[in-house]
């Protein structure tokens, strides 16, 4: 039976840990209280917000509304497909443990995308990347329902429109699809992703002979020693997105700033390093209220202790301004900031 709760305070649902109530929660963790949700809203209709792990969302006050938090579970192998493994996840499995529960059936592929927090339906939303790999190479479909007309729908990853940090269930005409199972294709035969700058210098030398389970375990230790556990530091882990600019943007800001880690882009443009900005502007630890950038990692925001909703969109505000300040790069933030009413799209 659906689980139900009025006047929840939010703050153990999302990694940041920020104190926000809530009208009601559902908890969701099966087809038959997916069928009941949809029923509910029509009778009770109210602004809403679907959860998962909670780990890329910042409430910036109090949510006048419904959380649906989706903790349905389940995995499974489909079969193979031109030299390729078919394994389906439902939305509410937790990601890390299924990229691990991959790893222990010899089905590599994922292990770039070890130790990541929240669940297997949030990571196509974000076309979550690191270490070399962005999930949506490895999404051979995913599946939902229109909250709104209760179909059932499957897109390809073609058709889920994958870019940097950004998808198709991010923009506004698709925020009535909420997926509920992804499915993904593990190559067989696909060689390693180790060009990121840590793993080079970590399996250098070591050839061929390197596991899919080696590389998740690398990625989990750098992981653990880069970023502050959110179980121990409130945080979203990266809170803003690395830029990618115009080619010459690129080279005006590398002409004064020679040392700027930049990236070439396959479609000409160019990503430059946030964090480095960041660091260069002098705002490693700087606070608001109890909102921090974090001491070794200027990507992430921490909750120092007792930080709102308004600190970190206060501290959001001054990172963005001081690098735009200096660099003439508007930074974009990357988890879901949510409103009285939902949703805000812009800072």
């Amino acid at each position: 039976m659906m689980q139900q709760f009025t006047d929840v305070d939010l703050s153990a649902w999302t990694t940041l840990g920020v104190p926000a109530r809530a009208q009601e929660v559902l908890v969701l963790e099966d087809d038959a209280d997916l069928a009941c949700w949809l029923e509910r809203r029509q009778a009770a209709p109210m602004p809403e917000l679907v959860l998962g792990g909670g780990s890329n969302v910042v409430f910036l006050e109090e949510f006048a509304g419904r959380v649906v938090r989706l903790a349905t579970r389940g995995r499974e192998l489909l079969g193979e497909e031109d030299g390729a493994r078919l394994v389906r996840a439902a939305a509410g499995e937790p990601w890390d443990g299924f990229v691990r529960w991959c790893l222990a059936h010899g089905w590599g592929g994922l292990e770039n995308l070890a130790a990541i927090p929240g669940c297997v339906g949030a990571v196509p939303v974000q076309n979550v990347g690191a270490y070399g790999l962005e999930v949506g190479e490895r999404i051979a479909w995913v599946e939902g329902v229109d909250r709104d007309t209760g179909q059932a729908w499957k897109l390809s990853a073609a058709e889920c429109g994958f870019g940097y940090r950004t998808s198709r269930f991010k923009a506004p005409e698709s925020a009535s699809l909420v997926i509920t199972a992804v499915t993904f294709r593990l190559p067989r035969q696909a060689p390693l992703r180790l060009d990121y700058p840590d793993l080079q210098r970590r399996f250098a030398g070591l050839g061929e002979g390197v596991s899919p389970t080696e590389v998740y375990a690398a990625v989990a230790e750098i992981r653990a020693r880069k970023l502050p556990d959110p179980r121990v530091q409130g945080n979203v882990g990266s809170f803003f997105k690395n830029p990618v600019v115009l080619p010459e943007v690129a080279e005006r800001l590398a002409a004064l700033h020679p040392d700027l880690p930049r990236h070439p882009q396959p479609d000409g443009r160019v990503k430059l390093a946030a964090g480095w900005m960041i660091e260069r502007c002098g705002l490693k630890g700087a606070r608001e209220g109890g909102a921090r950038v974090h001491e070794r990692q200027a990507l992430v925001l921490c909750n120092a202790g007792g930080a709102r909703g308004a600190d970190f969109l206060a501290l959001a505000r001054r990172v963005r301004e001081t690098v735009a300040e200096r660099f003439g790069v508007w930074l974009e933030v990357e988890p879901v900031l949510v409103g009285r009413e939902g949703m805000v799209l812009q800072l």
